[in-house]
């Protein structure tokens, strides 16, 4: 049973001030036993001897929204989860800043484990979500998915 779709983009850093009201959306919801999230953040990662400040996050919007709805979608079939939501970062994100958020729910705990996995996976082998690494002296290089 998922929702209608919105964005699941976000310009700049994810806020833990988003993230927590996303999860305090839920308590209402009483028939949620468990909740996962994953968040992904910016390393300070050392290339050919320069460390990176910050990533460029850019994608093919349409035809990544296209792919988180179809993950989201997957995700339903093959997991119970009651509320399932992705994020992802567009523009400059600095080192140390949150740039992925998934949160997945459902009425038992084992299953949020499973797939989170599984959507984190996906999303990182299958979405149009591009990122320029940035380094002090301005040069860049671009992130590949390990």
């Amino acid at each position: 049973m998922s929702t209608a779709k919105k964005s699941s983009f976000i310009q700049g850093q994810i806020t833990s001030d988003f993230i927590g009201n996303s999860i305090a959306k839920h308590q209402s919801k009483t028939t949620i036993g468990a909740h996962n999230i994953f968040l992904g953040q910016v390393r300070a990662d050392v290339i050919e001897g320069k460390t990176v400040v910050a990533i460029d996050y850019t994608a093919y919007e349409e035809m990544a929204e296209q792919t988180f709805h179809e993950i989201r979608e997957a995700a339903f079939a093959k997991y119970e989860l009651s509320c399932l939501h992705i994020y992802q970062s567009l523009g400059t994100v600095k080192t140390g800043e949150i740039c992925l958020f998934v949160f997945v729910s459902a009425p038992r705990r084992k299953v949020v484990y499973e797939a989170l996995e599984f959507l984190v996976e996906d999303i990182k082998e299958k979405t149009a979500v591009f990122g320029k690494e940035l380094f002090e002296d301005e040069s860049y290089t671009w992130k590949k998915n390990t």
